[in-house]
């Protein structure tokens, strides 16, 4: 299940790092703590995109000018999602980074037809090595082009469709295709622009900083249905929990899109 939280900004032109998926994933370990529910403590089974909005782009990071910003969140458990959203809209405002937000709304995501074959956009990183403290392993780049990147991804991904208690040991190994194609055509405008479509990111566990390689790109993704559906709703790659591998289907605002995920990330 997939909503979409919008709030108000109280204080338009405020801003928040140009990628604040940590920031995020601190106020949201917070909401689920505070509600009290301790079978939600350690709860890692949901996802959620970066902050959207009107913005403009300054060396301090990304100024929020719309009265309005939305943020996607996403899980399979809609029991959590009711809980989730009722410790949210018991607060009156929250800070994110320099943001005041008072939640307001929660819209359901459209829903989307999921087949064998998609065409994804990432709308926050896709992560595939795990970081280690005081170790550069987790920022190795590797080529989208190359086995070795479809073939972490389906690792980590039968793992979570394994813990997820969803699936029986003989679907899950019928889940065996699975390969991500990226689109070339974007790759080379992106790196004949001098930009970045893979990019090293910050991420906090135990309050200790570490530091990923994340990747944004649009591609298409031939796996079975109930594997697609599982990466729409979850998220692909890791940290899915700390607000990386949330992805988007690719539509007929395709182009926006596009040009969105180059100016937030690339």
């Amino acid at each position: 299940m997939r909503i979409r939280i919008v709030f108000g900004l109280k204080n338009r032109g405020a801003y928040v790092p140009f990628h604040h998926q940590f920031l995020l994933a601190q106020t949201i370990k917070g909401l689920i703590i505070l509600g009290g529910k301790k079978e939600y403590a350690t709860y890692t089974a949901f996802n959620f995109s970066g902050l959207k909005g009107q913005i403009k782009i300054s060396r301090k990071g990304l100024h929020f000018f719309s009265s309005k910003v939305t943020l996607v969140f996403s899980a399979a458990d809609k029991v959590f999602i009711d809980y989730f959203l009722e410790v949210l809209f018991a607060q009156r405002e929250l800070m994110i980074g320099n943001l005041n937000l008072v939640p307001e709304a929660m819209e359901p995501e459209e829903p989307v037809v999921i087949a064998d074959s998609m065409k994804f956009l990432c709308i926050s990183p896709v992560v595939l090595l795990p970081a280690s403290f005081n170790d550069e392993t987790g920022k190795r780049f590797i080529s989208p082009e190359q086995d070795e990147f479809s073939d972490l991804l389906y690792d980590s991904t039968i793992q979570r469709l394994e813990e997820s208690g969803k699936y029986t040991p003989a679907q899950v190994a019928g889940f065996y295709k699975f390969q991500i194609v990226p689109d070339k055509d974007y790759i080379q405008r992106i790196q004949d622009s001098h930009k970045k479509f893979a990019r090293i990111y910050p991420l906090f566990d135990a309050d200790i900083k570490y530091e990923v390689r994340g990747y944004t790109f649009p591609f298409t993704l031939y796996a079975p249905q109930p594997v697609q559906q599982f990466i729409y709703e979850n998220g692909l790659g890791l940290y899915c929990h700390k607000g990386f591998g949330m992805l988007d289907v690719a539509g007929q605002d395709t182009s926006k899109r596009e040009q969105d995920m180059e100016l937030n990330y690339a």
